[in-house]
C-alpha cells in the first residue's frame, strides 16, 4: 500500500495541462530520416556515409537482375559528391494520376515508394522497403537525377530532400539509364570524405556475385602521371567460384577447385560456393539478394546444418570415426571452410532497414535441401578429395596429440 507520504514524494513535477495536443509532432515527408537517420542506413559515421552508396548502386543492381542492365559506373567527384550511372531502363518520369506529379519525382521524395513492390516488375530485389533512394536524398546537400528513356533526357534536381523543379526534359537521348549524383549532408554526418578501398571491396563484391555484369570505379580526386583519373573495372565470368578462390588467395587449398551448388526451390534461387584449406578458421559469407548479411539468418542456418548432416553421414558411411573417441560436432566440420552463400528471395525479411540478418523460415530447408542433395553427389564422385579434408584433420590431431581439437572428419 502507498501511504500519503510516498504519494506526496512522487507526484509529477509538471501538471498534466503541460502535455496537450501541441507537443505531438507529424513529420512532413522526408523529415523524419533526416531527424532520424541512424534507423534507415545504421549510423551518421563512415558506415553510414558509404551506406548511401550502397543504397544506389542496388537500385542498379536490382535493374541488372530483372535483365535491363550491364554496365554500372560509380565516380568519387572532386568534391566527394558520388555520382552513379547505369544502363537500365531509367526511373519511369510519366505523371502518376493520384500524385499527380512525375513518378520521378514521386520515388526521390516519398518513403515506400518505388517498383519493388510490384514482382511483374522486380521479382527479386535488394530494396524492398522503397525508402533508399529517398533516403539518399533526405540525406544530401544536393542531389542531382538524370533519366534516359522514350528517346528523351529529364532531370531534377533536389536540396535536402526538396525538388528546387518539376521534372523537365533536358534534350534527346538515344541511351536507357539513370544517373545520380549527390553530396552528403555535413550537418547530417560526422565523416564526409568517402574512402576508395571502401567503395572498391564492395563493388568487387558485387561483380562475384552477379558473374557478366561490369562495374566500375573511378576516383576523380586523384590524378596519375598522365593526367587520368583512377579506375578500376570489375566483371567476373565465374561469379562464386571465384569469389571464393579470391577469399582463400593466400590459403593452400584441400580441393582442387571450390564446389559450386546452383538450385532454386519455391521461387527462392540458392548459389554457394565452398572450399576447404589447410587453415582451422570458418570463413562465411552470405547474401541475399545482393545485400551482406553480416549477421547471418536463416540461409546460413540452412547451410551448416547440410554440410553436418551430410559430411557426418558420409564419414560413418565409410568408417571414418572408428579411431575417434569423442563427440564429433558441426563446428568441427567447417574447420578451415570458406563459402560464399548466396540466395535470391521474392519477399524477404530482413531484420531492420540496414538488412544484416534473413529471418524467413522457408529459406532454412530450400538452402538444407539444396545444399544436401549437391554435396552427397560430390562426396560420392569424388572420394579421393572427400578423404583428402579427413586425412589432413586427422594428421594434424593426432601429430600435435591433441585431446580437445577434434580431427576433419567426412568433410570435402
Amino acid at each position: 500500500m502507498i501511504t500519503e507520504d510516498v504519494k506526496d514524494e512522487v507526484k509529477p513535477s509538471r501538471k498534466k495541462s503541460d502535455y496537450t495536443a501541441d507537443n505531438i509532432q507529424v513529420l512532413e515527408g522526408l523529415e523524419a530520416v533526416r531527424k532520424r537517420p541512424a534507423m534507415y542506413i545504421g549510423d551518421i559515421s563512415t558506415r553510414g556515409l558509404h551506406h548511401l552508396v550502397y543504397e544506389v548502386v542496388d537500385n542498379s543492381i536490382d535493374e541488372a537482375l530483372a535483365g535491363y542492365c550491364r554496365n554500372i559506373d560509380v565516380f568519387i567527384n572532386e568534391d566527394n559528391s558520388i555520382t552513379v550511372a547505369d544502363d537500365g531502363r531509367g526511373i519511369p518520369t510519366e505523371i502518376m494520376k493520384k500524385e499527380g506529379r512525375s513518378a520521378l519525382e514521386v520515388v526521390m521524395t516519398v518513403l515506400h515508394a518505388g517498383g519493388k513492390f510490384n514482382k511483374d516488375t522486380y521479382k527479386v530485389s535488394g530494396g524492398l522497403h522503397g525508402v533508399g533512394v529517398s533516403c539518399v536524398n533526405a540525406l544530401s546537400t544536393h542531389l542531382t537525377v538524370e533519366v534516359n528513356r522514350d528517346g528523351k533526357s529529364f532531370i531534377q534536381e533536389y536540396e535536402r530532400g526538396k525538388p528546387m523543379y518539376p521534372v523537365k526534359q533536358n534534350g534527346k537521348s538515344e541511351l536507357t539509364g539513370t544517373t545520380v549524383t549527390f553530396l552528403p549532408d555535413p550537418t547530417i554526418f560526422k565523416v564526409t570524405e568517402y574512402k576508395y578501398d571502401t567503395i572498391e571491396a564492395r563493388l568487387k563484391e558485387l561483380s562475384f556475385l552477379n558473374k557478366g555484369i561490369s562495374l566500375s570505379l573511378t576516383d576523380r580526386r586523384e590524378k596519375d602521371e598522365n593526367g587520368n583519373h583512377p579506375k578500376e573495372v570489375f566483371l567476373s565470368k565465374g561469379g562464386l567460384k571465384e569469389f571464393v578462390q579470391y577469399l582463400d588467395n593466400t590459403r593452400t587449398p584441400l580441393i582442387p577447385e571450390p564446389i559450386v551448388v546452383e538450385g532454386a526451390r519455391d521461387q527462392v534461387m540458392v548459389e554457394i560456393a565452398l572450399q576447404y584449406n589447410t587453415a582451422y578458421n570458418e570463413n562465411v559469407h552470405s547474401y541475399v539478394n545482393n545485400i551482406n548479411t553480416l549477421e547471418g539468418g536463416t540461409h546460413v542456418s540452412g547451410f551448416r546444418r547440410a554440410i553436418t548432416r551430410v559430411f557426418k553421414a558420409y564419414a560413418e558411411k565409410n568408417n571414418m570415426f572408428s579411431k575417434i573417441d569423442f563427440e564429433i560436432t558441426g563446428d568441427d566440420f567447417r574447420e578451415g571452410l570458406t563459402a560464399v552463400i548466396s540466395v535470391k528471395v521474392p519477399e524477404p525479411q530482413f531484420e531492420g532497414q540496414t538488412k544484416t540478418k534473413l529471418g524467413n523460415s522457408e529459406v532454412l530447408g530450400v538452402v538444407d535441401t539444396s545444399v544436401g542433395e549437391m554435396l552427397t553427389n560430390y562426396l560420392e564422385e569424388h572420394p579421393r578429395e572427400a578423404k583428402s579434408y579427413y586425412q589432413q584433420g586427422s594428421s594434424y590431431c593426432y601429430s600435435t596429440q591433441c585431446s580437445t581439437q577434434s580431427p576433419r572428419i567426412g568433410a570435402a
